[in-house]
């Protein structure tokens, strides 16, 4: 789909890519793993925030290239000038590629979260906000409160992994915390995730009815990227549901 200027609006859909500079990375962990990925850049001008995605279970199916985070590499450049950052954790595959090493359940994955960092902060991206999903929140919760990090963007969060520690050294860090949970959701459903998150008192807790834990269908992943740019970029929320906008 076309971004110049002048050309006829048309509908944002499932499949829509829109412009970006975009080129596979690679990070290099502590412990001597190359990780594969990618980075999505505005396609003119530069980011004015980063977005640094953790993908859902590989042993699930998670991967970096999990819908919801896919689409926010093919959209939010263009529509609300965020940088995008998708990697695959270790042991993990995907049309990008595999990366080096074992799944390890989060322990030894911290030094995958610590290496997208230390690459976000090399290329001097700002303003780097983590954006997990299931699995990822875990990663971000327990492996990434380091003081590159903004926030925190959790989708789907099942605290499978994070501790109540965890959750009061990010309310001792003051940093904003948002939490989107599904009404159906699989593992933690909003008003137990609110209970749960009551160790961080700045957690917003956001209740999304009829979604599920996998954000299946397009209005789940609007919802998503729209509550996500409203809080890391909020002049670009709602995000436009055409492109090109309509001037």
């Amino acid at each position: 789909m076309s971004g110049q200027q002048g050309a006829e609006p048309q509908e944002v859909r499932a499949a829509t890519v829109l412009p970006a500079r975009r080129r596979d990375i690679e990070l290099h962990t502590a412990d001597g793993l190359t990780l594969v990925g990618e980075l999505a850049l505005p396609a003119e001008r530069d980011p004015v925030a980063t977005l640094v995605t953790l993908h859902p279970l590989p042993t699930a199916g998670g991967f970096m290239d999990s819908h919801v985070l896919r689409k926010a590499s093919y959209r939010l450049p263009a529509m609300a000038d965020l940088a995008v950052l998708r990697f695959n954790t270790r042991g993990t595959e995907s049309p990008r590629g595999r990366s080096e090493g074992e799944f390890d359940a989060g322990g030894a994955e911290r030094y995958d979260v610590a290496a997208a960092l230390e690459f976000a902060e090399f290329e001097g991206l700002p303003r780097v906000w983590l954006l997990g999903w299931s699995f990822g929140t875990d990663l971000a919760l327990v492996h990434g409160l380091d003081p590159l990090v903004e926030g925190l963007l959790l989708l789907s969060p099942p605290l499978r992994w994070s501790q109540p520690e965890h959750l009061r050294a990010w309310a001792a860090s003051g940093r904003p915390v948002t939490a989107l949970v599904p009404e159906f959701d699989d593992f933690l459903r909003p008003d137990e995730a609110r209970r749960r998150f009551a160790e961080l008192p700045q957690a917003e807790v956001i209740g999304v009815e009829g979604a599920k834990h996998l954000w299946v269908g397009e209005p789940a992943v609007r919802r998503v990227l729209d509550e996500v740019v409203a809080r890391v970029n909020p002049p670009a929320a709602p995000l436009p549901t055409a492109w090109p906008p309509a001037p």
